[in-house]
């Protein structure tokens, strides 16, 4: 149960990181009823700059390290380097084999560079949170970073602000599916003749739709609802395949990639967990609630993805088909042949 607001200070936080020292800093926050970003500020954490065109072009000298982006259900960590980064006003990417971000500034308000002792050696790392203190995006040293330029860069990026308490907003809900049924027809229209998947949000947004009511409304051949665990079936399967696939997950400020394939797949309690040398994944299964089978035309054909949400309507995460520059479909016949497999949705699941 969160803590009376009224009495939220540093201290209380300090006390209650004392009292949990074993609690992850996320789940430690919804607990005493604030951001994650005021546990860091209570604990004294150097602040730096938050804006992404300051900590990307920073992070490319730093050499390999790894990137975490989170929602409340799904985190996703890709190691590599911050190389070939792309500002915009609106959107910036990091694009790169390894390290593949898609980056909306609006929401990158409180950065910090942190360090946190371990039984072993220090661990550092920069945090960016957005309004309301929640993570947008992580960056954690690795064996082979320069700590050299790491060091410089957190040094440059600091604002010399060293308050012990910060101004948060309440964070905004999620969105639930939103759609009017009368403009099935003309979604339906639109969507089969559309030549590139980054054309459906701007349909959705004429219609005054998002993508779950969307989901909800065009029916085949666009969309078929899976079976909630249709997703935990997809990890699963591609862990024994060589499957290649684009595997998404984001929140508000950030999106993160992973494109290759799947190996080890070890379930812990409620958490999948995908386990490999350079990428990690760790999904509460328990928290996918609708699961949608997608199909967009495109001029390569159509590209197909499995895309998971949770009870109120966020999307969790997304699984494509991965195509190689060569080839001349949008996806792969062993893709295909995976979702086809996948258990569907029926009245009794519902």
């Amino acid at each position: 149960m969160a803590l009376d607001a009224k009495i939220i200070t540093a201290d209380v936080i300090r006390d209650q990181i004392k009292q949990n020292p074993k609690m992850r800093a996320r789940d430690l926050a919804e607990q005493i009823g604030v951001g994650e970003a005021a546990l860091l500020a209570a604990q004294g954490a150097r602040r730096i700059t938050a804006s992404p065109d300051a900590i990307m072009p920073a992070l490319t000298n730093c050499g390999p390290v790894m990137a975490l982006t989170r929602n409340a259900s799904a985190v996703h960590e890709k190691v590599g380097v911050y190389d070939n980064y792309h500002s915009g006003e609106h959107a910036s990417m990091i694009l790169n084999d390894d390290i593949d971000l898609r980056m909306f500034p609006k929401h990158w308000v409180h950065g910090f560079a942190v360090t946190t002792e371990t039984d072993n050696d220090p661990r550092h790392s920069v945090q960016v949170f957005d309004a309301a203190g929640d993570a947008i995006h992580k960056v954690f040293t690795r064996d082979g970073t320069d700590m050299a330029a790491f060091e410089t860069m957190m040094t440059t990026l600091a604002t010399g602000d060293t308050s012990d308490m910060i101004s948060l907003n309440d964070r905004a809900p999620v969105d639930a599916a939103k759609g009017d049924v009368d403009d099935a027809d003309v979604l339906r229209d639109e969507w089969a003749k559309m030549t590139d998947t980054h054309q459906f949000m701007r349909l959705t947004s004429k219609l005054k739709m998002n993508r779950l009511g969307a989901y909800r409304i065009a029916g085949a051949p666009f969309v078929r609802p899976l079976a909630p665990w249709a997703v935990n079936d997809a990890l699963v399967a591609l862990g024994t395949q060589d499957t290649e696939v684009m595997l998404f997950v984001g929140n508000r400020g950030c999106i993160q990639i992973h494109s290759g394939p799947i190996n080890k797949v070890k379930p812990v309690g409620p958490w999948q967990n995908v386990m490999d040398p350079d990428f990690n994944l760790h999904l509460r299964a328990d928290h996918v609630a609708e699961v949608w089978a997608v199909e967009k035309p495109t001029k390569r054909g159509p590209a197909l993805s499995i895309e998971g949400f949770d009870k109120d309507g966020a999307l969790i995460l997304q699984m494509f088909g991965r195509r190689k520059e060569t080839d001349t479909v949008d996806h792969t016949a062993a893709f295909r042949d995976l979702l086809d497999a996948l258990p569907a949705l029926h009245a009794e699941d519902a």
